[in-house]
C-alpha cells in the first residue's frame, strides 16, 4: 500500500487508549510501507514495531509537561511532516481538537478515533459547540461502541464508524499465567479487584465508600491497581476509615491479568467510558463482572446484564446490593460468566483490526 500514514499520539500513558494505540499501530505497520508515529513519549519506542518511524523530540525533558503542552509541541512535528508529504493521511488517537483543526488548516485528510463518551463533559455548552464543529471537520470518525455511535448522532448530529476494541484471547490467557506473589487475597475472603486510572472518571471513591459499608457484613478484600491524581485522596480515605487490612492500592501494571485471575469479582465504577478494555479482559479470564451502567460500553459488552452485572451509575446503594447478591449467589453467576465469554467473539482482534485497514484504504 503506497499511502503514507501518520499516527498522532502525543502523550503515551498507561491505560486502555494506549493499549489500543500499540495494537492498532503495530497491525497497521504490516499493511503500510510508510508509517510514522508522532509522540513526545519516545521511551515507549520498544513497544512499537521497528518498521514504524518514531517522530519525537531528541530530549525527554518534555515528558514533565502536561498534556496540552505535549499536544502543541507534537503539532510542530506534524507540521513538518505534512509539509514534506501533503498526501499523507493522519490518524489521530489523542489531542483530537488540536489535530483536527490543524489538519483542516492545511487541507490534510484526517481520521479521528474517539475513545471516551462526551457524557463526562456534555453539560459544557462551549465544549458541545466545539465538539460538533471540529469533529465534523474530520474525514472519518471512528468510535468503539454502537452506543457511542448513537450518542454522537443524537447529541451532535455526527456520523461515525463503529470498530470494536481488538481483543486477543490467546495473549491474555498466556499473560495471566505469569506467577505472582499476592498474599493479600485469601481463599476465605471475597476477593474483589478494580483496574483503572485513579481519577474522578473511574470513581474508585464510590467503591471505597461501598467497601466501608460492607466491611462488617461480608469478609471482603479489595485490590485496586492503577496510578493517577486521585491516589492520595483514596489512600487518605483508606486510612481515615481503617480499611488498611481490607483495601490495598498498588501502582499500574502493564500485565494485570495474573491479579485478575486470582480475584472472585471484577468491579468497574466509571462514570463514563468508551468501550472499556478491562471489562473484555476480565470476561476473557472468566471472571464475574460488575460494572456501572455508564455511557458508553459496559451495557453493550455485558448484553444488558446477561453476561455480567450492571448497577445504576453513581448509585452506591445499588452497587452495595449487587455486591451482596453476587457474594450470596456465586453458583448462579456461572451462567453469566459462560454467556459473557461466548459473546466475546464480537471483539475478535483480527476482524476488528482489518476494519481499520479497510477504512484507511477508502479515504
Amino acid at each position: 500500500m503506497k499511502k503514507s500514514l501518520i499516527i498522532f499520539m502525543p502523550s503515551i500513558e498507561g491505560g486502555g487508549v494506549e493499549k489500543n494505540f500499540f495494537i492498532i499501530s503495530n497491525y497497521l505497520s504490516t499493511k503500510f510501507d510508510d508509517i510514522s508515529v508522532i509522540t513526545i513519549s519516545k521511551t515507549h519506542k520498544k513497544n512499537l514495531n521497528k518498521k514504524i518511524k518514531l517522530i519525537s523530540p531528541n530530549t525527554i525533558m518534555f515528558n514533565k509537561f502536561g498534556r496540552r503542552v505535549k499536544f502543541l509541541i507534537s503539532l510542530y512535528y506534524l507540521f513538518k511532516e505534512i509539509i514534506k508529504n501533503k498526501n499523507a493521511i493522519v490518524f489521530c488517537f489523542q489531542g483530537i481538537f488540536y489535530c483536527t483543526f490543524f489538519c483542516k488548516l492545511f487541507s490534510t485528510k484526517i481520521i479521528i478515533r474517539s475513545n471516551s463518551s462526551p457524557s463526562g463533559w456534555s453539560k459544557n455548552l462551549l465544549k458541545n459547540y466545539l465538539y460538533r464543529i471540529i469533529y465534523g471537520w474530520a474525514d472519518k470518525i471512528i468510535v468503539n461502541s454502537l452506543e457511542f455511535k448513537k450518542e454522537l448522532s443524537k447529541k451532535f448530529n455526527l456520523g461515525s464508524i463503529c470498530i470494536y476494541n481488538p481483543l486477543n484471547l490467546d495473549e491474555i490467557t498466556f499473560l495471566s499465567r505469569k506467577k505472582i506473589n499476592i498474599s493479600f487475597f485469601k481463599k476465605k475472603n471475597f476477593n474483589m479487584i478494580n483496574v483503572a486510572r485513579l481519577n474522578e472518571q473511574k470513581d474508585q471513591m464510590l467503591l471505597l465508600n461501598a467497601i466501608d459499608k460492607l466491611k462488617h457484613i461480608i469478609p471482603i478484600k479489595l485490590l485496586i491497581i492503577g496510578s493517577g491524581i486521585e491516589k492520595n485522596n483514596l489512600l487518605n480515605f483508606v486510612q481515615k476509615n481503617n480499611l488498611q487490612k481490607i483495601v490495598k492500592i498498588i501502582p499500574y501494571k502493564q500485565n494485570p491479568f495474573p491479579y485478575i485471575l486470582k480475584s472472585d469479582l471484577f468491579v468497574l465504577t466509571s462514570k463514563y467510558e468508551g468501550l472499556p478494555n478491562i471489562l473484555l479482559e476480565a470476561l476473557s479470564l472468566k471472571k464475574i463482572v460488575l460494572s456501572s451502567n455508564c455511557p458508553t460500553g459496559p451495557k453493550e459488552i455485558l448484553d444488558n446484564g446477561r453476561g455480567g452485572f450492571l448497577y445504576k451509575n453513581k448509585n452506591i446503594k445499588d452497587l452495595i446490593n449487587k455486591i451482596l447478591f453476587i457474594y450470596k449467589n456465586r453458583p448462579y453467576c456461572k451462567k453469566k460468566i459462560t454467556y459473557g465469554f461466548k459473546r466475546l467473539n464480537r471483539f475478535n482482534h483480527k476482524d476488528n483490526l482489518e476494519k481499520y485497514t479497510n477504512e484507511i484504504k477508502l479515504l
